[in-house]
């Protein structure tokens, strides 16, 4: 997808590998470090234009490393975590897609999981996302059809946040047709690709999670 002035790229804490896939994905993006995600930008070459959080988890060294980027402090006591002041301050500058980096591995299970949660909320405000680690990606399964550019053989899965009803999954090695998926139910873990995957949702909430550099489905 073409990059604009309404794409953004949100560093968030978790781990982040940068990969090809990651590079290609937020160049030309601007960007937005939530506190200690503030040191992928380092790795990535890249200045955000805003630096927002409580700055609990930010190293002394990396505020010498970006001294001329704005900072906006918030108290450790507040109602929102740093991820979503963080995407807060990007949809006031005018985003449209949202990169979540950092968004899917680290040592906090809880907010991994709020991100994934988070993200499918904002897809349903119209929101375009993306959630990646360098080597696992998520994008948001709403009612409608969406397709991923994934390497032959690498793995993915479609958790339900809800009952799904009407999903089709082409161009995998095990499609599934007007399927209806319970909600808890594991049928749609551990699939593999065969290509370019083509997801279609009659009803429901889901998330694809897919790992492009997983070629263990060989």
């Amino acid at each position: 997808m073409p990059m604009t002035e309404t794409t953004f790229t949100i560093l968030l804490g978790g781990e982040l590998t940068p990969t090809e896939r990651l590079r290609s994905a937020v160049a030309g993006s601007r960007f937005i470090a939530a506190d200690g995600g503030m040191r992928h930008a380092a790795e990535l070459g890249v200045v955000p234009e805003l630096w927002v959080g409580d700055f609990d988890s930010t190293a002394p060294d990396l505020e010498g490393a970006f001294p001329d980027v704005p900072k906006q402090p918030y108290p450790a006591a507040k109602a929102s975590t740093d991820g979503e002041i963080a995407v807060s301050e990007a949809i006031a500058r005018g985003a449209k897609r949202l990169i979540l980096a950092g968004a899917l591995a680290g040592e906090r299970s809880d907010h991994a999981l709020q991100h994934l949660l988070y993200a499918v909320s904002l897809a349903e405000e119209g929101f375009d996302l993306l959630l990646t680690s360098g080597v696992e990606e998520a994008v948001p399964l709403l009612a409608g059809t969406i397709e991923l550019d994934l390497p032959k053989n690498s793995l993915f899965s479609v958790p339900g946040f809800s009952e799904l009803r009407g999903l089709f999954i082409e161009n995998a090695r095990y499609p599934l047709s007007d399927f209806h998926l319970p909600f808890g139910s594991s049928r749609t873990i551990s699939n593999v690709a065969e290509g370019k995957v083509r997801f279609t949702l009659g009803s429901g909430r889901a998330i694809v999670l897919a790992r492009p550099y997983d070629l263990s489905g060989v």
